[in-house]
């Protein structure tokens, strides 16, 4: 039987988050939902006005015999821009930040090393908190693998198509 560890991590739209940890070999299962907010049972409309505290964020389930977390957290770093203030390009607000929720030591310690090893690669500094996880909230079924079921959206077709085939690039994986 195949041990399985979650991630909850945020930076930016889930969708992309989604889209991008699928790519990667020994993840089992990503979640769209939100996390670190005031409000129980959060929905995409409160979360999105910014008053609720929640972040937009996934769940990455994955295999640790086959993708230690510290190479989820790698990943993590490559996928978006860790030094802007809440939010990602155009996708602003509190809603976007970047954020790793932790529910072990463990996590909690390689979330800090990582952060650190990629803060001495950058000029710029990091914004990314790192908390305990309080509470996931899965997002609304129609948010989960969102990209896979709407490729020709303006907003996939702009934002995370190109960034997916940066991604296959960087990962030695072939664009169709």
């Amino acid at each position: 039987m195949t041990k399985v560890e979650s991630l909850v991590l945020g930076g930016g739209c889930f969708w992309c988050l989604d889209a991008s940890f699928q790519l990667l070999p020994g993840v089992v299962h990503v979640t769209c939902g939100y996390a670190g907010g005031a409000v129980a049972n959060p929905s995409y409309e409160k979360v999105y006005t910014d008053k609720t505290g929640h972040v937009e964020v996934v769940k990455i389930d994955y295999d640790p015999a086959k993708l230690p977390p510290e190479q989820v957290l790698a990943f993590f770093w490559q996928v978006h821009d860790s030094t802007q203030t809440d939010g990602q390009g155009g996708d602003l607000g509190t809603r976007y930040r970047s954020v790793i929720y932790f529910t072990t030591d463990a996590q909690k310690t390689a979330a800090e090393k990582s952060r650190a090893a990629e803060q001495a690669t950058l000029s710029a500094p990091i914004t990314t908190e790192i908390s305990p996880l309080k509470k996931f909230w899965p997002a609304e079924d129609y948010h989960q693998n969102y990209f896979a079921q709407h490729p020709e959206r303006a907003y996939c077709a702009a934002v995370i198509k190109p960034k997916l085939a940066k991604l296959k690039h960087a990962l030695g994986q072939k664009s169709p």
